[in-house]
C-alpha cells in the first residue's frame, strides 16, 4: 500500500508515471515511422516478390559457379604442384645415388682388371657388387661389335675397315661404360673400326 506521507512512495509513483509516458510516446513515434516506411517501401520496391527471388537465385548461382571454378583451378594447381614435387624428389634421389655409384665405378674397374689378370678371389666380390648395383638401376653397356654411338662411347683408337663404305663399329671395349637408370653415367672407351 502506498502511504501519501512517505517521500519514497511519492518518488516511486513519479518514476512509474514518467516511464509510462515515455513508453506511450515511443510507441506512437514507432507507429508513425512504420506507416511512413510502408509508404516509401511501396514506391521503391515495385518488383514482384517471385521476380526478386529469381534475381537473387540467379545472382547466388553465378557466385557459386565462380567460387566453384576458383576451387577447381586451385585443386588442379595443387595436384600439378604435388606431381612436380614428387618427380623432382625422385630425380634428386636418382642423381644422388648416381653420384654414389659414380664413386664406386673405380672399384668396379679395379675388380674387372684384377679378374682379367687372373687374380684369385676377386670374381665373387666383383659380381656381388655389380649385381647389387644392377638391382638398383646400373646397366653395363655391351657395345662390342655394335655400331659406334658417340653418346655411349668415346673412341680413343680408330682403325680402318676392310670396306670403305662400312659404318663405324666398336671393335674392342677398352673401358666398360655404364648407364644409371637409363642415363649414361660413364661413357665407354672403345676402339672403333670403320
Amino acid at each position: 500500500m502506498v502511504d501519501p506521507s512517505d517521500p519514497l512512495d511519492d518518488e516511486f509513483a513519479r518514476i512509474v508515471a514518467d516511464d509510462a509516458a515515455a513508453a506511450a510516446s515511443s510507441s506512437a513515434d514507432a507507429g508513425a515511422d512504420a506507416a511512413a516506411g510502408a509508404d516509401v517501401g511501396a514506391g521503391a520496391d515495385s518488383l514482384d516478390p517471385a521476380q526478386a527471388v529469381e534475381n537473387d537465385l540467379a545472382a547466388l548461382s553465378a557466385e557459386r559457379d565462380q567460387f566453384k571454378d576458383i576451387a577447381m583451378r586451385l585443386q588442379a594447381d595443387f595436384e600439378n604442384y604435388r606431381k612436380r614435387v614428387v618427380n623432382q624428389q625422385a630425380d634428386d634421389v636418382d642423381r644422388a645415388t648416381g653420384r654414389l655409384v659414380d664413386g664406386l665405378l673405380p672399384v668396379l674397374d679395379a675388380c674387372e682388371a684384377a679378374f682379367a689378370h687372373g687374380t684369385v678371389g676377386v670374381e665373387p666380390i666383383w659380381s656381388a657388387l655389380l649385381g647389387t648395383l644392377q638391382k638398383h638401376g646400373l646397366e653395363v653397356m655391351d657395345l662390342d661389335g655394335k655400331p659406334f654411338n658417340p653418346a655411349d662411347a668415346d673412341a680413343v683408337v680408330h682403325e680402318a675397315a676392310d670396306d670403305a663404305d662400312a659404318e663405324p663399329v666398336v671393335a674392342d671395349v677398352l673401358r666398360t661404360g655404364y648407364r644409371w637408370k637409363g642415363r649414361v653415367l660413364r661413357a665407354a672407351m672403345v676402339k672403333v673400326r670403320g
